[in-house]
């Protein structure tokens, strides 16, 4: 009868539900098992179930209220056919160092990867074995006592299959969830397959553009290249026409001196003439006296009438007379030879004067013309590198966004090969547009070219040849007559 009253307790342990509790069947078992040893759980699945890869069969203590309360658990090999192998025996091994040590009742329950329990077995134990077949003969109220028990029990798996009915609800709003989760998770997917062919198409198109920056920046360097090797040749001209240039101005000295002398020379010569000239008129005046000396001599001959006196005062008079024409004659010959002389002197002067306007003026023509066009290399040279940083920093910029490192990608160019192109070419008269305000010719004229002498101060390439003046930052025009505000104009852009 006690055997009888343990199979009905038992029994109102099981949470058994139709619908899903008995999709999984446990067979074979026991009543008890000895401690110490492995246990093996034998089970079927049923046509309405399929296994999956993450379930599993746990061993709970009889009243177990979740799936977490297990007391120990082992995963579901799955069959190797799941379309003929559903039926046939399943089984799984638990070790005996991770079973209870107890003697409560346990039962076996089997758990789907979604946390539901899809079987549960009968209630057993763990102990040892004892005299299974002694009758207990027990008293009338301790079978009351089991009965209360017993509704108890029947109370408590009612209040289980509702608790699971809302469990099995919350589950399948849980699964709902789950594959709108996994619809999101797969429209994520198609998205993220999406951006990694745009991104795929997108690094082609970097591709393709870093390869035209290279080409780019090669083109680029080339140019730099032959545009150095050209300021290189101008600063060559450059010099050689600065040297020409100084040459010029020795030889303008030598004439500026050789003018001074001449100026000199010639101020000499019309003191000289001026000398002349007032001795010649003190001759002329001793003539006139001779004169009046000479018609009172014939007065006073017709006076005296003395024939002996009047020839020997005669004679004396022709001799004095003779001797000033001699001296007037001489003096006339001299004043013309000085006049000469200084007539000489002036087509000197004004032929000295002449060449060398034109000298400075072709000079200073030249001198503009290397000038502008070394203003002009200059400045492509510069706007070319500036074309260069941008496409440097364009090119650092997609490698950045790529997360590519520009060393390793662009070729690496040695300095020594920038060592032979000037990078910022030096005048030797100076910058024009380096916002010091004076003229494009003030290198030529400045204190620093002490081959400069003061009257060259004066002389200034003409205006004539270069009409307008264009500035080489915004490109406004002024007339050539507005140097000072041209200049002034280019030196706010330094500002």
């Amino acid at each position: 009868m006690e055997k009888a009253e343990v199979e009905d307790l038992a029994s109102a342990a099981v949470l058994l539900d139709r619908t899903s509790f008995s999709q999984v069947v446990f067979n074979s078992v026991d009543k008890f098992y000895v401690p110490g040893a492995d246990v093996t759980c034998h089970y079927v699945f049923t046509q309405q179930f399929s296994p999956r890869r993450k379930d599993w069969i746990g061993i709970f203590r009889v009243g177990w209220k979740t799936t977490r309360e297990y007391y120990t658990f082992m995963w579901v090999a799955l069959p190797s056919d799941t379309g003929t192998d559903v039926a046939k025996q399943q089984e799984v091994q638990f070790k005996a160092y991770y079973l209870p040590k107890d003697d409560e009742y346990y039962q076996f329950c089997y758990v789907d990867q979604d946390g539901v329990v899809r079987g549960a077995s009968v209630p057993f134990q763990f102990r040892p074995e004892s005299e299974d077949d002694i009758l207990v003969v027990t008293t009338k109220v301790k079978v009351e006592e089991t009965e209360e028990h017993n509704q108890q029990l029947l109370q408590e798996n009612q209040e289980l299959k509702a608790r699971c009915a809302r469990l099995e609800e919350q589950s399948s709003a849980a699964q709902a969830e789950l594959r709108q989760k996994q619809e999101e998770l797969e429209a994520l997917q198609g998205i993220t397959k999406k951006l990694e062919q745009e991104a795929e198409a997108q690094k082609a198109h970097w591709d393709v553009e870093q390869l035209q920056l290279k080409e780019q920046d090669q083109k680029m360097r080339s140019e730099n290249e032959q545009l150095g090797a050209r300021v290189v040749e101008l600063q060559s001209q450059l010099l050689n026409q600065e040297r020409a240039m100084e040459k010029l101005i020795r030889e303008d000295q030598e004439k500026t001196e050789q003018l001074q002398r001449l100026t000199k020379g010639n101020d000499q010569l019309r003191l000289s003439l001026t000398e002349q000239r007032e001795q010649q008129r003190k001759l002329e005046q001793m003539v006139e006296e001779m004169k009046l000396r000479e018609t009172a001599a014939v007065k006073t001959q017709a006076d005296l009438m003395d024939p002996g006196r009047a020839k020997a005062v005669e004679a004396q008079l022709v001799q004095e007379v003779a001797r000033l024409q001699a001296q007037v004659e001489a003096g006339k010959a001299c004043l013309l030879e000085k006049y000469k002389e200084c007539r000489r002197l002036h087509r000197q002067i004004r032929q000295l004067r002449a060449a060398t306007p034109d000298e400075n003026l072709d000079l200073s023509r030249r001198l503009g013309e290397s000038k502008i066009l070394c203003d002009h290399l200059r400045a492509e040279k510069e706007q070319m590198e500036r074309g260069n940083e941008l496409l440097q920093k364009e090119n650092s910029r997609l490698l950045s966004y790529m997360g590519l490192d520009s060393d390793s990608v662009l070729p690496q160019v040695p300095a020594s090969s920038w060592e032979g192109a000037p990078q910022k070419p030096v005048l030797i008269y100076g910058n024009p547009y380096s916002g010091i305000q004076e003229s494009p010719t003030s290198g030529l004229l400045s204190a620093e070219n002490p081959l400069r002498s003061p009257q060259q101060h004066a002389v200034e390439p003409p205006q004539a040849l270069d009409p307008e003046l264009t500035c080489p930052l915004c490109e406004r025009v002024f007339p050539a007559s507005e140097l000072q505000v041209f200049e002034d104009h280019v030196y706010c852009h330094s500002l």
